[in-house]
C-alpha cells in the first residue's frame, strides 16, 4: 500500500506531511530556454532580513494593551472578548487552518508524488460545511456558559473531570507537533536563503521571529492575533500573485507547464490522477483529516471568539477562497517539476523555495522569502495560546489552584504560551524533520479521538460519560499501535476475504472508539452507574475538582 501511494506517509491533518523523497530531475527547458539556477546571495539575505525586521518592529509597535477599564479575564485575552466580526473571524480561521507549512508542503507533495496532493484541496473544501454544522452550536454553548476550551465544554456537558482532563491532554499532545511543523516550515524558508536553521545564526533568527510575535500577543492576546491575520492575508495574497506571474512568464502557459510536468512525472511513474484502488484511502484521509482539523484547540479557540453564531457562519462562507489559494500553491509544485527544480532527497518541502530561486531576481526572492517567514507566525502563536489555555484552565486551575481568579488565570497563561513557543523551536532544532512529521501523524490520530465527547455530544447526550472515556482510551491505544506497527504509514488494509480496502488509521481508531462507547452505554445504564449532570441543559454545573466553588465565569 505504501508503494502504491507514493514513497512517504499520508498525513492526517495538515496536508502534505508525506515524508517526501524529492527527486533529482533533469534540467527543464521552457518556452524561453533553460532556466539557469539563481543561487542568490547577500542581496536576498539582506532584503529578507530587513523585511522581517520591519514587520516585527511594526508588530511590536502596534501591540496594544487592554484598556485600563477592562478587567483581566481569560475570555478577554484568549477570545478577544468574544467580539471578532465576520472579516476578523474569516481571516483568523483561514490564517490558522492554512498554516505556513501547508503552503510549503502541498506544492512539495505535488512535486514529489503528483495527484495525491489533491486530497489536500478536498479536505479543505470539506471544512466549510463541517464548520457550519458543528462550530456555531459549540460557540453558542460556550458563550452562554462562559466556556473557553473544549475541555471546559466536556466537563460541563458530561459532568466528568477525567473526560475533561483526557480532552485537555489530548489537545496539548496533538497540537505540539503541529506547532513544531510551523517552525520546520519557517526553517525551510531559511534554508532556501542559505541560512542553516540548525546553526547559530538560523536558531537566532527563528528565535527572534517567534519571540517577537509571542511578545506581541502577551498583552493583547487574540486581539493582537486578529491584527496579524490581516498582515498574513496580504502577504500570502501578494506572494501568490507575484509568483504566479513569474511562473507564467518564465516557464509558459498552464497547458505548457502541465505538459512538461506530465512528461517528467510519467518518466518517474508519477501521475496527477488518483488510482482507483486507492480511492478508499483518499476518501477516508480527506474526511478524517477534515474532522480532525475541527478538533484542534486553535480552531475551536477562534470559533469561540466570534461575535455570534451568525458571524461564524458568514465567515465560514469565505473559507473556500483560502482553498483556491492553496490550489494555486499546489500548481507551483507542478511548475517546479516542469522547471526541473532539484532538491535534496527527503526535502520535497523545498520545491517552492527552490522555484523562487530559479525564477526571481535576488531582491524579489528576498521579499518573497520574508513574506513566507512572517506568514507562518500567526498559526504558531494561536496554537501556543490555545495549548496554554488548556493547561491553565483544565490542569493548573482544575487540579492545583481551584480558587484562582480570572486575573490570575490570564497572568499564568501568558507564561506557558512563551514556554511552548520556545519549546517548539528547541524540538524543531533537535529532531529530524521526519521525526517531527511522524509525531504529527500521531497527533492527527489522537485529536480525532475527542470527537465523540465534543462534536457528537453537541447533538446527543445518549452516550454515558464513562463509556466515552473508555472509548477514547481504546481509540488512543489502537490508533497509536496501528500507526507505530505500520512504520508510521497512515493507511492500513482492512477487509473480509478477498475484499480489501486501504483506510486511514485515525478513522479506524475513531470507529473503535465509537463502537466501545455505543456498546458500553446501555450496559452501564443497566448496571445503574450514575451519569454526570448536564450543565448545558440547566442542570447543576460541575464544580472545579476539590473546590466548593461552582464552575461559573462572570
Amino acid at each position: 500500500m505504501r508503494n502504491e501511494m507514493g514513497e512517504g506517509h499520508l498525513t492526517p491533518s495538515t496536508i502534505g506531511h508525506f515524508g517526501l523523497r524529492a527527486h533529482g530531475l533533469p534540467a527543464a527547458t521552457g518556452p524561453r530556454g533553460s532556466l539557469a539556477p539563481n543561487r542568490g546571495g547577500t542581496i536576498s539575505h539582506a532584503i529578507a532580513a530587513g523585511f522581517v525586521l520591519v514587520i516585527c518592529c511594526a508588530a511590536l509597535a502596534g501591540a496594544r494593551r487592554p484598556s485600563s477599564d477592562e478587567l483581566p479575564h481569560p475570555a478577554g485575552w484568549a477570545l478577544g472578548g468574544r467580539s471578532l466580526g465576520t472579516a476578523a473571524t474569516c481571516l483568523m480561521l483561514g490564517g490558522t487552518i492554512y498554516t505556513s507549512y501547508t503552503y510549503i508542503a502541498v506544492p512539495g507533495l505535488m512535486f514529489g508524488t503528483g495527484g495525491l496532493a489533491l486530497y489536500a484541496l478536498v479536505y479543505t473544501m470539506l471544512l466549510s460545511p463541517l464548520i457550519m454544522i458543528l462550530l456555531p452550536r459549540l460557540r453558542d454553548i460556550g458563550a452562554r456558559h462562559g466556556l473557553i476550551t473544549a475541555a471546559d465544554y466536556v466537563r460541563v456537558r458530561h459532568g466528568s473531570h477525567p473526560l475533561a482532563l483526557a480532552t485537555a491532554l489530548t489537545g496539548i499532545l496533538a497540537t505540539m507537533p503541529y506547532l513544531v511543523l510551523q517552525v520546520v516550515g519557517t526553517a525551510a524558508v531559511l534554508r532556501s536563503l542559505g541560512l542553516a536553521p540548525d546553526g547559530v545564526a538560523g536558531c537566532a533568527v527563528l528565535g527572534l521571529l517567534f519571540l517577537t510575535f509571542a511578545l506581541v500577543t502577551r498583552p493583547g492576546g487574540l486581539r493582537a492575533c486578529a491584527r496579524i491575520s490581516l498582515v498574513k492575508a496580504v502577504l500570502i495574497g501578494a506572494a501568490v500573485v507575484v509568483l504566479l506571474a513569474l511562473t507564467l512568464t518564465r516557464i509558459g502557459t498552464p497547458g505548457h507547464i502541465f505538459e512538461l510536468a506530465g512528461g517528467r512525472g510519467a518518466a518517474m511513474g508519477q501521475s496527477f490522477g488518483i488510482p482507483p484502488r486507492n480511492f478508499s484511502a483518499y476518501a477516508t484521509l480527506a474526511f478524517g483529516s477534515a474532522l480532525a482539523q475541527l478538533m484542534y484547540p486553535q480552531v475551536l479557540l477562534v470559533a469561540m471568539a466570534s461575535k455570534s453564531k451568525d458571524t461564524l457562519r458568514a465567515a465560514t462562507t469565505f473559507l473556500p477562497a483560502w482553498s483556491m489559494t492553496l490550489g494555486i500553491w499546489a500548481f507551483f509544485g507542478i511548475a517546479a517539476l516542469a522547471a526541473g527544480v532539484r532538491t535534496s532527497a527527503g526535502h520535497g518541502e523545498l520545491a517552492v523555495p527552490a522555484l523562487v530561486r530559479e525564477l526571481a531576481p535576488d531582491w524579489l526572492a528576498g521579499l518573497l522569502f520574508g513574506a513566507l517567514a512572517v506568514a507562518g507566525l500567526l498559526p504558531a502563536v494561536v496554537m501556543a495560546m490555545s495549548m496554554s489555555m488548556l493547561f491553565v484552565r483544565n490542569i493548573y486551575v482544575e487540579y492545583l489552584n481551584p480558587t484562582a481568579t480570572p486575573k490570575h488565570e490570564v497572568r499564568v497563561a501568558r507564561g506557558p504560551a512563551l514556554a511552548i513557543m520556545a519549546g517548539a523551536i528547541v524540538f524543531a532544532m533537535l529532531m529530524k524533520p521526519q521525526d517531527a512529521i511522524n509525531l504529527h501523524l500521531l497527533g492527527g490520530v489522537w485529536i480525532l479521538q475527542v470527537l465523540p465527547a465534543v462534536a457528537v455530544s453537541l447533538f446527543t447526550r445518549w452516550f454515558h460519560r464513562r463509556a466515552l472515556f473508555l472509548g477514547w482510551a481504546l481509540g488512543m491505544v489502537s490508533g497509536t499501535g496501528l500507526l507505530g506497527l505500520r512504520g508510521f504509514s497512515t493507511v492500513v488494509d482492512i477487509g473480509v476475504g478477498a475484499v480489501h480496502a486501504p483506510v486511514y488509521v485515525a478513522v479506524i481508531a475513531l470507529a473503535l472508539n465509537l463502537a466501545v462507547a455505543a456498546l458500553l452505554t446501555p450496559l452501564l445504564d443497566a448496571l445503574g452507574v450514575p451519569r454526570g449532570t448536564d450543565g448545558t441543559a440547566g442542570g447543576a454545573v460541575s464544580g472545579r475538582r476539590g473546590s466548593k466553588y461552582a464552575f461559573v465565569v462572570e
